[in-house]
């Protein structure tokens, strides 16, 4: 699967512009602000139906206009699909995937599987345990349609059950039969996304292990722990054990939503003891792991978006990463760069040919 165009309308800082990619290495270069990332941010619209960096549409619509078009003709199994999303101001969004508007956006997911690479991963250690539990979600939805209804079904019903126990507080009236229907929607969906999460844990961490190790010569003893009530406790037990907790503290404290990714360097956090480096080395390893498990799963190769990486790794670590993208490990790659002479040796001295694009201030030239 590979992009072959990618057209937008009043997108960020692009009135407007057109592009037609190569199957391999696409390369981006332009200064900070440019507008560089904003392209790779278009492309994951058309895969994922939303930004990677701001979850609210309507800031995505360029400053004094109304409207965005994002269209991208993709080819799959030597077919093409026709994908286009639009934003009005105060309208919902729209998706269409040959002309034909999409009912529900979440049946798009996982058409057009992409693993974006990207300074706001740090997040992903940094930040909490919400930040791990979307990236184990994102690379599940992926591969499963029915894992993303199952969260959407889990998340419903934990809002009516949290918003029972806040009523029980409210107003001291205590319905046992409703919280037991609660409970058993709940626990019926909660398993389902329990196993499928320790399932692709299973599969995952080895995936993972092997990228850590070859991206740091198996310098260091890293750690990826899936951690989760439910792996040591019956869930319908749980929530009847902490009823008490829950309504003195009116919301649900047990389940799959509390579920945690321990990260761990030779046998510490990685988020208080890992150095800059190591972080970044685990984030491309967790990264190349998710663009491996899609590749498994799906039977074709992913879109690869390489977000100003070369500035955040050292010589060792780009090394092996386009030691990776060189050996046919990947298929169409997406890269952003400051400096396009770094961009261009770095693939001439494996081969690689490269299209290259500069971008500046919402213009793009390409140069090849």
């Amino acid at each position: 699967m590979y992009l072959k165009q990618l057209s937008v309308i009043n997108f960020k800082n692009y009135a407007g512009a057109e592009l037609t990619f190569s199957e391999g290495v696409n390369a981006f270069s332009g200064n900070n602000g440019a507008g560089k990332t904003n392209l790779l941010d278009a492309i994951y619209y058309l895969s994922l139906c939303k930004s990677y960096f701001n979850p609210i549409d309507s800031q995505q619509i360029k400053q004094g206009t109304d409207f965005f078009i994002i269209t991208g003709i993709f080819n799959k199994n030597e077919q093409d699909e026709a994908i286009a999303c639009s934003v009005k101001r105060n309208q919902k969004k729209q998706f269409k995937r040959n002309k034909k508007d999409y009912q529900r956006l979440a049946d798009h997911i996982g058409l057009l599987p992409l693993v974006m690479v990207s300074p706001y991963d740090i997040s992903i250690i940094i930040e909490g345990s919400e930040e791990r539990r979307k990236f184990i979600d994102n690379v599940i939805s992926q591969t499963d349609n029915l894992y993303l209804d199952e969260l959407i079904t889990y998340n419903k019903v934990l809002v009516n059950r949290n918003a029972f126990l806040k009523s029980i507080a409210d107003t001291g009236r205590y319905d046992p039969n409703l919280l037991e229907v609660l409970d058993e929607q709940l626990v019926i969906s909660g398993n389902r996304i329990f196993e499928k999460r320790r399932l692709f844990m299973e599969a995952f961490t080895t995936i993972f292990n092997k990228h850590y190790q070859f991206l740091t010569d198996d310098a260091e003893q890293v750690e990826l722990l899936y951690e989760s009530q439910l792996l040591q406790d019956d869930f319908a037990g749980l929530l009847k054990k902490n009823l008490e907790r829950d309504r003195a503290l009116e919301r649900t404290t047990a389940g799959i939503h509390k579920d945690e990714l321990q990260f761990a360097i030779h046998g510490m956090p990685m988020k208080k003891f890992g150095s800059q480096g190591q972080q970044k080395s685990f984030l491309i390893a967790l990264k190349l792991a998710q663009y491996s498990f899609l590749d498994q799963q799906k039977g074709f190769k992913p879109l690869l978006l390489l977000d100003d990486i070369f500035d955040k790794l050292d010589d060792l670590r780009v090394t092996k990463l386009m030691q990776m993208v060189s050996n046919n490990n990947f298929g169409q790659v997406f890269i952003t760069d400051t400096n396009d002479a770094r961009v261009k040796k770095i693939f001439k001295s494996m081969g690689v040919p490269i299209k290259l694009f500069k971008v500046k201030e919402g213009e793009i030239d390409a140069q090849n």
